[in-house]
């Protein structure tokens, strides 16, 4: 299993996107994925069901750490993805007192679906019990430093350009050392971090409202 550590900047436009890249590159990042993105959202609590709907469709190890999600998440998100080519299903469980959908410390689950394409994979979500939430779109460059730091830049549908600084554990002790460690990068490459209530409005405004912006490139402020 698997605990994400994620911390998000709202960059200003482009040109600070850019900027930010560039500082990366000069600390010998390495360009790890270019991607063009849909995600899918949904909400629900059943994952049970959800787990056994997927057994068949996930390798026997995906489908056995799904499973044990299941009897230890206290509040988990759901959502499916196209990366590029790859059908892809996603799972976020909350081990922090912040949300499954935006928290910073999270158990994270993510495997293919290769028998499904995207639109097959949501019917099976929501044949489990869930709803659709709001749907996404995004394009995607993602560094990785020689610290195992994934630094993301993404322009998002409604958001605009933002950054996610990202370090996977599989060790749920050092969480808070690697949260630590990610706002000092933050701060030395000049980011912002993004706090979790305004990210929480900007989530609010866009589920609202996401059919405005799925697919486009127009955003909007929420302070």
């Amino acid at each position: 299993m698997t605990y994400e550590i994620e911390l998000k900047s709202l960059l200003a436009g482009r040109e600070a996107a850019d900027a930010l890249r560039a500082k990366l590159l000069s600390r010998e990042a390495k360009l790890i994925e270019q991607s063009r993105q849909l995600n899918h959202y949904f909400t629900g609590s059943a994952l049970p069901s959800l787990a056994a709907r997927m057994a068949s469709h996930l390798s026997p190890g995906d489908a056995a750490q799904l499973d044990g999600i299941t009897t230890v998440a206290r509040s988990a998100s759901v959502r499916t993805r196209l990366l590029n080519e790859t059908v892809l299903l996603i799972v976020k469980a909350a081990v922090d007192d912040t949300t499954s959908e935006n928290g910073i410390q999270r158990r994270e689950f993510e495997a293919p679906v290769a028998a499904l394409d995207l639109r097959a994979l949501d019917d099976e979500v929501i044949a489990a019990g869930y709803q659709v939430q709001a749907r996404w779109s995004r394009d995607r460059d993602a560094y990785r430093l020689a610290d195992g730091t994934v630094v993301c830049i993404d322009r998002n549908a409604g958001y605009g350009y933002l950054a996610e600084f990202e370090r996977v554990l599989d060790d749920a002790a050092r969480a808070a050392a690697v949260e630590a460690e990610l706002r000092e990068l933050m701060a030395a490459l000049g980011c912002e971090e993004l706090a979790q209530d305004r990210l929480e409005r900007m989530f609010a405004f866009y589920n609202a409202n996401w059919s405005e912006y799925y697919g486009t490139d127009r955003t909007f402020v929420i302070e």
